[in-house]
């Protein structure tokens, strides 16, 4: 019954556009991201290096709520996606997995995108994805609201990584400024290594 409610509550989400129309827009972030040559415009509050991180509610692949405050006491990196079925979002999200998570396992390793769980969880088994936690903004789009990386008239995140130590002070944050590119995987992993 609980999956049942959490699934109308999104498509609920989704099929209301209105949500979106009054979130303010990103101004730490204005003008810093592009897809297809074209400048877009994020919605939400923006976080800067030094902030505290805001708490923010998501879901796992089985509808669970998951929080920030789930990871207390715990590095945290969140890489996210615009969505895990395009090439460079998948390229992003198996690279973290692959290559970063095992290196950093005292680091809690997000993927947060506003794919739909039952897609996440899809592509997570085709692609052994298994490292990391993969979430989904797509029921209440508060992260994206809370960390203004909601793109205006796309429905989308977009790509960046962030990193939050212990405390989940905001240390290091990439927000990619071409949506069809991948992060910085270098600068990334250079600052997992300050923790």
């Amino acid at each position: 019954m609980r999956i049942i409610s959490l699934l109308a509550a999104s498509l609920l989400t989704l099929a209301n556009p209105m949500q979106a129309s009054e979130l303010p827009e990103n101004q730490v972030d204005a003008g810093k991201v592009s897809a297809q040559g074209k400048p877009v415009t994020l919605l939400g509050q923006g976080i800067r290096v030094g902030d505290t991180a805001p708490d923010f509610k998501v879901v796992d692949g089985n509808f669970v709520p998951v929080t920030l405050a789930n990871y207390q006491g715990k590095p945290v990196m969140i890489s996210v996606v615009p969505s895990l079925d395009t090439g460079i979002c998948s390229l992003q999200t198996k690279y973290f997995n692959e290559k970063v998570a095992k290196e950093f396992a005292g680091v809690a390793m997000l993927t947060i995108s506003a794919d739909l769980p039952f897609a996440q969880k899809r592509f997570c088994k085709t692609e052994n994805i298994d490292q990391i936690d993969t979430l989904s903004d797509s029921v209440w789009r508060d992260f994206g609201a809370k960390y203004g990386l909601y793109i205006k008239d796309m429905g989308l995140l977009s790509r960046a990584v962030l990193i939050l130590d212990k405390n989940h002070k905001v240390v290091y944050k990439q927000l990619v400024s071409n949506l069809a590119s991948e992060p910085d995987y270098q600068g990334a992993i250079d600052a997992l290594k300050q923790l």
